[in-house]
């Protein structure tokens, strides 16, 4: 029996039409992105280890992959066996976002880069995740990114551009879950959490969607935090709004529960007055699971999933890693896999791409006369040789998304006189 030749493990190939569909909806992401300002960038698809594994990346660090040093010897894997540090082996690694190497970018050319850069970045990323329907080893992230902009300008401008290339992919009905990592730490501090168990705390809390309230507490009890008070928090906060300051037109801090921020809950609603055209909502527990956060964070939501489509928020401390002065970011990412799914078979019209039918013994440089005449039309064009099963001929073109055909006889004197009838779907 033939063994089955397939890609690696969490890894795809894309047949013609799978890439078109992604192609159109890569190219509506990046128009609408540029359209507001952003400029696309590209970086190595390999880093420095130490720089990967620096404690910017947060739990995907464990996830990525390493690339070993080369003219290893035996005798190095039997060291780092024997101290635990195998990362030791490799001086690379493959990115497993594109936040980190964004960072790295900016220290290196930040002389040659405007003092507010507006980046876009989209390419592939690479985790060993345990594959699974909708997650993947090798995926592509759509990211844009502001560096240098301390202000909410950059939150506005953020969100804006994201739901703006949303629209423009016919995604309707998204709204933007919104927090700030200023509130989730005052409700730490409201549970009376050691500061030293605050990020373990957050992961837990990162979870409340899958293991719901009781699961959260008894994680939390589990890393020898105090619950009390924690499930009855949890689920009160579940209904918070955006009223929680009283008056939206006379907000007042007094009136602010025990466990919120007010200051940044107003910063909050100073954003969600600014932005009238997205639909806000605010969600006291959502964490995003990256710990170089610093304050807004947001995720995208669609009314038919129960996961996100995208998410991001400010990281005001990260840069500073590198250049050893801190330099405001905020970045959004659309999460292009889920995206895809989504849309299904959306993309380019069919209208335009045609398929000439001809006989073996037509002579190549007629075919290619037509074709070049219709290419210059702004058509796509694909040449075929006739076959017995013209029905399964058409078929496949239409599948590859071609939308018209006609047949190439020794009729046709010019690619005017060509007769396109329509490709069934």
């Amino acid at each position: 029996m033939a063994t089955q030749v397939t890609p690696p493990r969490g890894m795809r190939d894309f047949l013609p039409a799978e890439k078109a569909g992604r192609e159109h909806a890569l190219g509506v992401i990046r128009r609408s992105f540029a359209a507001h300002g952003f400029d696309e960038i590209e970086t190595p698809v390999m880093e420095d280890s130490a720089r990967l594994h620096s404690g910017l990346g947060g739990d995907n660090e464990k996830l990525g992959f390493a690339v070993l040093k080369r003219g290893l010897a035996p005798a190095d894997a039997l060291a780092a066996a024997e101290s635990g540090d195998l990362l030791g082996l490799a001086d690379l690694g493959l990115r497993f976002d594109l936040t980190v190497p964004l960072a790295r970018f900016y220290a290196t050319h930040r002389a040659a880069l405007p003092t507010v850069f507006r980046a876009i970045q989209i390419a592939p990323v690479w985790r060993a995740e345990r594959p699974q329907k909708g997650r993947y080893r090798q995926f592509v992230q759509c990211d844009i990114d502001i560096i240098g902009e301390a202000g909410p300008l950059a939150e506005i401008e953020l969100i804006t551009a994201t739901m703006a290339a949303l629209d423009a992919l016919g995604l309707t009905g998204c709204s933007v879950r919104i927090n700030d990592r200023r509130i989730l730490t005052a409700l730490l501090a409201h549970w009376n959490v050691p500061t030293d168990l605050n990020e373990r705390a957050l992961i837990t809390i990162d979870k409340l969607d899958k293991i719901g309230v009781d699961g959260v507490v008894t994680e939390l009890e589990g890393l020898g935090i105090p619950t009390d008070g924690i499930a009855e928090t949890l689920r009160s906060i579940a209904s918070a709004g955006w009223d929680l300051l009283g008056s939206a037109s006379e907000p007042d801090a007094a009136a602010a529960p025990a466990w919120l921020d007010p200051a940044a809950y107003a910063d909050l609603l100073a954003l969600r007055d600014t932005l009238p055209g997205a639909d806000l909502v605010f969600d006291p527990t959502l964490v995003r699971g990256m710990g170089y956060y610093t304050g807004t964070i947001f995720e995208i939501a669609h009314p038919e999933l129960g996961y996100s489509l995208g998410g991001g928020g400010r990281y005001d401390g990260m840069i500073g890693r590198f250049l050893g002065v801190d330099v405001p970011a905020c970045g959004f990412s659309i999460g292009f896999e889920r995206i895809v799914d989504l849309l299904g078979d959306a993309g380019a019209s069919a209208e335009n791409a045609v398929v000439l039918i001809h006989e073996k013994d037509a002579a190549p440089g007629r075919l290619v006369a037509l074709k070049t005449a219709l290419v210059a039309q702004g058509l796509r064009v694909r040449l075929e040789h006739r076959t017995k099963n013209l029905k399964a001929l058409l078929g496949r073109a239409a599948e590859a998304g071609y939308g018209r055909y006609a047949f190439v006889t020794d009729e046709t004197a010019d690619a005017a006189t060509l007769e396109f009838r329509p490709l069934a779907g």
